[in-house]
Formats: structure tokens, C-alpha cells, sequence
């Protein structure tokens, strides 16, 4: 009977593993980030300073211990009359991570201390009204999310966090090939628009859709790479082309700047 030639060999076997172990790592790495989008909606300046103490010096903590590098935390460049708002945006490498984060902050003792000002709040003095989550899912042409190469200040900068919705589901997965395949994304990176992130939404208030974030160092830098885009040939062809006509059904879009702590 002939022998395997890799366990006969065993240098081969062992390139073997190596080349497994490399194309194993390619492939997770093919995989994009998960998104959870946090939206706090406040009442009073109380609450407010209550979620900035937590988020600053428990939260975030908590998510670096535990391997999350880079977390935003935003608020509207103006005050929404219905009330104030913190956007907190939470990066995950892997859908199992989304799942235990939450057990592991709970059995983190220095978070729990850290933040019992907000984890421990009394049901009459709750550090918020209401709390929204979002749930996405990276484009394949942006698998991570990219910390943004901005000069400004932070409080002057401005990051601008766009949600298209569609009439159906398959308008929508239109819209996404359009950003993917019809090379939007490409688009906006070769004109600079200094992306955070690409990202169809998998559970959300405002389905079907998907959202994206886009940074500039103020309005009128922002002002001005629009209307390169909106005036780029590249674009003109593009939402030209008859398989990307009414995919969008309405546009929400929300100018904020990062907190003194966000990491975006």
C-alpha cells in the first residue's frame, strides 16, 4: 500500500498546515464587520451629562478591555426640538461577538463600578427616555470600518450619517449592488469623502434600507466634495443607468460631530 506523501514527508505536511492556517485566516478576513448603532433619546441636560459620564468612562473602557478599539459616540450639530440625541456606534468583527459583549460587560467588575451611576438608576430617574438599536451589516467594498484622516477640531468637524430607504426589499438589495457593484463606494473614496462605514441594515425602525457615514473637517468641506460628486461623470452614468432607477424611496440625512471621547 503507498504511503500519503504528506505524512510521509513531513516538511509537506507541515507546509500543509501552513497554507490551511492562511487560507483560513484569508477567508474570516473576508467576512465584514456587524455594526450595532445605539440611539439614546433624551430629555434633560441631566441626562445627558449622565450618559456622557457612562459612555466616557465606563462604556467605552469596557468595549477597548475587551478588544473593540474604535467606538463613536455623536450628537446632532443642532439640537433636535423633540429632544436630545446620542449616537453611539459600536464595531464587532464577528455576529458571536454582538451576542456575548453584553455578558461580558456583566461580568466585568470594573465596569460595573464605573458605571453604576447609569446601570443602577433608580426607575424614576432613568438616564434616558428611550433607547434605540440598530443592527447592520458591512458592504463587501468596505468590510471594516475606517477611522477618518480629519485636521479639525472634533466639535468643528461634521459627520454626516445617511439612511436610503426603498420601496421593497428588492429595491433595496438594488441599491446596495449599486454601491457595491456599480462602484459608489470606489466613487466616494477616490473624491475623498473620508468614509466611516457602508452598511446594509439587518433589524432596524426604518426598513428595508441601509445607511452609511461620510466625515469632513466642517459644512463647507462637506459642501464642497458633494458637489464634486454630484457634478463627477463617473456619477452622471452611474444613477443614469436604467437597472439603478428607483431604488431610493426616501433619504434621511443627519449632520453630527463626535463627543471629546469618541474614538471616531
Amino acid at each position: 500500500m503507498r504511503s500519503n506523501h504528506i505524512f510521509r514527508y513531513p516538511y509537506l505536511f507541515v507546509l500543509f498546515v501552513l497554507l490551511f492556517s492562511v487560507y483560513n485566516s484569508s477567508a474570516k478576513a473576508a467576512d465584514g464587520y456587524y455594526y450595532q448603532l445605539k440611539i439614546y433619546h433624551l430629555k434633560t441636560q441631566a441626562q445627558e451629562d449622565r450618559i456622557d459620564h457612562y459612555l466616557q468612562n465606563a462604556y467605552l473602557p469596557a468595549l477597548h478591555r475587551l478588544g473593540i478599539k474604535n467606538v463613536g459616540v455623536f450628537k446632532p450639530v443642532e439640537a433636535d426640538t423633540s429632544g436630545k440625541r446620542v449616537y453611539v456606534l459600536i464595531p464587532f468583527k464577528t455576529w458571536e461577538q454582538i451576542k456575548k459583549t453584553d455578558q461580558q460587560l456583566g461580568a466585568d467588575q470594573q465596569y460595573l463600578t464605573d458605571g453604576a451611576d447609569y446601570i443602577d438608576a433608580a426607575h424614576n430617574e432613568a438616564p434616558y427616555t428611550r433607547m434605540e438599536t440598530i443592527l447592520l451589516s458591512a458592504f463587501p467594498k468596505m468590510l471594516s470600518p475606517d477611522v477618518p484622516q480629519l485636521t479639525a477640531n472634533k466639535i468643528d468637524r461634521v459627520y454626516e450619517l445617511r439612511s436610503y430607504e426603498s420601496a421593497t426589499e428588492k429595491y433595496n438589495v438594488n441599491k446596495v449592488k449599486m454601491f457595491n457593484d456599480g462602484n459608489e463606494v470606489a466613487l466616494f473614496k477616490r473624491l475623498g469623502f473620508n468614509a466611516v462605514f457602508y452598511a446594509e441594515v439587518l433589524a432596524g425602525s426604518h426598513m428595508p434600507n441601509l445607511m452609511y457615514m461620510t466625515t469632513f473637517n466642517n459644512k463647507a468641506d462637506r459642501d464642497k466634495h458633494w458637489d464634486a460628486f454630484s457634478n463627477d461623470p463617473e456619477w452622471k452614468v452611474l444613477v443614469a443607468k436604467k437597472e439603478f432607477q428607483n431604488n431610493v424611496s426616501k433619504a434621511d440625512i443627519l449632520f453630527l460631530h463626535p463627543t471629546a471621547y469618541s474614538d471616531f
